[in-house]
């Protein structure tokens, strides 16, 4: 992973009184997207690629935060009568990343929604 997806950008809220503050925190909007992949590459290219757009809109961004992958093994026998303890064993590792993009304007949905991204990259948007 690069050290660019790994940096992580923060919203600020302005200092003002307490109780402004405790409103503001509570009435945030938030986009999350999820994104997953067989393959870590095509994940942070595509991750970057996301960010790189929300951010050419002013979007404030959290993230992506790695989430732990995801591994699938499977056992399978080599021969299929006398040799019953020769085995192979196969995985299938799926890497997952989130993104919180806070108080989402109606442009910066668009350009999401408009991206063209790589195949083999599944993606999960909830409005929270």
């Amino acid at each position: 992973m690069t050290t660019e997806t790994k940096t992580k950008i923060i919203a600020k809220v302005p200092k003002a009184k307490a109780k402004s503050r405790i409103k503001k925190e509570e009435a945030v909007a938030k986009l999350r997207i999820r994104v997953q992949a067989y393959e870590h590459k095509v994940l942070d290219n595509s991750v970057k690629q996301i960010i790189d757009t929300a951010l050419r809109y002013g979007a404030i961004i959290v993230g992506p935060v790695p989430l732990p992958t995801e591994i699938k093994k499977y056992t399978v026998n080599r021969a299929a009568f006398v040799y019953k303890d020769a085995r192979e064993q196969f995985e299938m590792r799926v890497h997952k990343r989130v993104i919180d993009i806070l108080n989402p304007a109606a442009n910066v949905i668009e350009a999401l929604t408009n991206l063209n991204l790589p195949s083999g990259v599944n993606i999960d948007v909830k409005m929270m």
